[in-house]
């Protein structure tokens, strides 16, 4: 009796496992089956529509929120005048340059061309954003601001230009719509559905065709780390503390861009 129980009790345990081994085996099987069809994750869709690739029918940009009057980078756009061991003030002529254009922030970065399925999109999505009150660049192209201007740099101090344009802050994702299947799928998105992730950057226009943004004189005090920071730097345009921001020795003065006549 006891022989007969233990028998019976070991053939129950092994269709146990052979029924749980089953599944296992299918699903290895299945893995194989999927890897040749690639799958579209969020960092591949970005790739395909920043390449305009051939596998797709269309990439488009989904906004989702936005921002008038977003402020670009704090830039240094004119060359820096010396007015060091003078007790006085000083005139100096400044020429300014800058430029701006409809720019994109991914994780890797891109700006989409015109001619392209998502550059495309970015004009038509800029065309709602753009209105009598607010003009914006919906294109790749660059619209420029250049200028010569007197202005006063104070004693034992350098002086030079600072610009930060005004972009309306467009937010969203990117979706893609592939020519065939991808992992039993036709639409990916990047990051993901709804997402705010992706921006893109539209520069506000003036009604005369410059840029909009603030525009201010910076006057740095000699001998300071400051000073001695602008004068190491090989670049002709670096990025700045913003207006008000740089500290102590540093002195802004806002200049109003109708004090700047166009081109």
């Amino acid at each position: 009796m006891t022989r007969t129980g233990r028998s019976r009790s070991h053939r129950s345990k092994k269709k146990r496992i052979t029924l749980a081994l089953a599944p296992i085996a299918a699903v290895a099987v299945a893995v194989p089956l999927m890897n040749p069809a690639g799958a579209a994750t969020p960092s591949e869709v970005t790739a395909d529509c920043a390449a305009d690739s051939d596998k797709l029918e269309n990439c488009e940009f989904v906004d989702v929120q936005f921002k008038r009057n977003s402020l670009g980078p704090n830039q240094r756009v004119s060359a820096v005048t010396d007015n060091c061991g003078s007790t006085s003030t000083a005139s100096k002529t400044f020429n300014v340059s800058t430029s701006v254009t409809r720019t994109t922030q991914l994780e890797d970065g891109f700006t989409a061309g015109a001619d392209t399925k998502l550059g495309n999109s970015f004009f038509e999505i800029g065309a709602k954003f753009s209105t009598s009150e607010i003009n914006i660049t919906r294109d790749d192209k660059t619209t420029t601001l250049q200028f010569s201007r007197t202005d006063t740099v104070q004693p034992d101090s350098v002086g030079f230009f600072m610009w930060s344009a005004k972009r309306t802050d467009v937010s969203g994702y990117l979706k893609a719509t592939y020519k065939e299947a991808q992992d039993g799928g036709k639409v990916f998105f990047s990051p993901s559905e709804g997402a705010t992730s992706v921006h893109v950057f539209y520069p506000q226009i003036l009604k005369n065709g410059t840029p909009d943004g603030r525009l201010w004189l910076r006057n740095v005090k000699c001998g300071t780390p400051e000073a001695s920071g602008l004068k190491n730097s090989t670049r002709a345009l670096r990025s700045e503390p913003g207006f008000g921001e740089a500290g102590e020795n540093v002195t802004d003065v806002e200049i109003p861009l109708s004090q700047i006549p166009a081109e």
